[in-house]
């Protein structure tokens, strides 16, 4: 029997009084390998398939018109910013380019961890975490923040789903699980009722007002939120228009665009710069970055 983690399964077999084994020919840590699956099941000692010949690289990045883009790149113009990270599909923000998060342990840990070096000494930190993570174990960090004379900066980031597992919905999106109407949660009172008196609501691909808000309140000596609203550009509700394209002749090869790590923009080989239309999804949050009027949506001149 051979499944991945802890043996649940092997043990309730045994249970039943089934002679079954598994965990004595695989192993309890990590992640199971074609090597050690063909070693155990087809006894082919050593055996292991070859890598694939001229595929290209594939780094995990965020998906093409996310809005946790934004915020991070936001952050990434802060100098001197230290980002509290927590566990979601935005963890990705502390990849290359952006390049914006510096910490990360676990579910719910960025709100506490940003009080605490606060308290250390450090004064420009904020924390960063999903809405349905904040639902689901942020909200007592923040309560101590406000207890504790805290001065952090907390950005909620609200993407109307629950992101990293599959889209389920959350109690800030008004719906159970089952896709059924609930109450939902307003994140802007909640902050607010638990002694926050700075709460925001901003877009974060308006690119000179959200950096502007998050360098403001980094510098205030009080408690603040920022719920930077923009739903995830996968659900089906959400839908841009065209794709966009870069024109050539505006183009002048500086590279900014890349640098939102967006997958839908690259530079060829021959040094120009490309939006492929399949991946694009029309957000248009890297305009923001383009001083030359290049980026233009599918149909609109130059």
């Amino acid at each position: 029997m051979w499944e991945e983690l802890d043996p649940y399964l092997e043990e309730y077999c045994k249970a039943l009084g089934l002679d079954v084994k598994g965990k004595e020919y695989f192993t309890l840590l990590g992640e199971y390998s074609t090597k050690l699956i063909r070693r155990v099941i087809l006894k082919e000692a050593g055996a292991d398939t070859p890598d694939p010949a001229g595929l290209p690289a594939r780094p995990p990045v965020m998906c093409a018109g996310c809005p946790h883009r934004g915020v991070f790149y936001s952050l990434s113009q802060i100098p001197g910013l230290i980002v509290s990270g927590d566990i979601g599909c935005y963890t990705l923000g502390a990849l290359p380019p952006l390049n914006s998060i510096d910490t990360c342990v676990c579910m719910g840990a960025s709100v506490s961890m940003a009080h605490g070096m606060n308290k250390a000494g450090k004064n420009k930190v904020v924390a960063v975490i999903g809405d349905s993570t904040f639902i689901h174990s942020g909200i007592t960090g923040l309560i101590d923040i406000v207890y504790n004379n805290g001065t952090s900066t907390v950005i909620i980031l609200d993407n109307s789903i629950t992101g990293m597992t599959g889209h389920q919905n959350n109690p800030t999106n008004g719906f159970t699980i089952k896709g059924e109407p609930a109450k939902q949660v307003d994140l802007k009172k909640l902050c607010e009722a638990v002694g926050v008196e700075r709460v925001f609501v901003a877009d974060p691909f308006n690119l000179k007002d959200f950096t502007a808000l998050v360098k403001n309140e980094v510098n205030i000596e009080e408690p603040s939120v920022i719920i930077a609203q923009r739903p995830c550009a996968l659900l089906k509700s959400v839908n841009y228009g065209s794709s966009y394209s870069i024109h050539d002749e505006n183009c002048r090869k500086c590279g900014m665009c890349l640098r939102i790590g967006c997958p839908a923009i690259s530079k060829t080989p021959d040094g120009t710069f490309e939006i492929d239309g399949t991946l694009c999804d029309g957000c248009g949050y890297c305009t923001n970055l383009c001083r030359f009027n290049a980026i233009l949506r599918g149909g609109e001149q130059a």
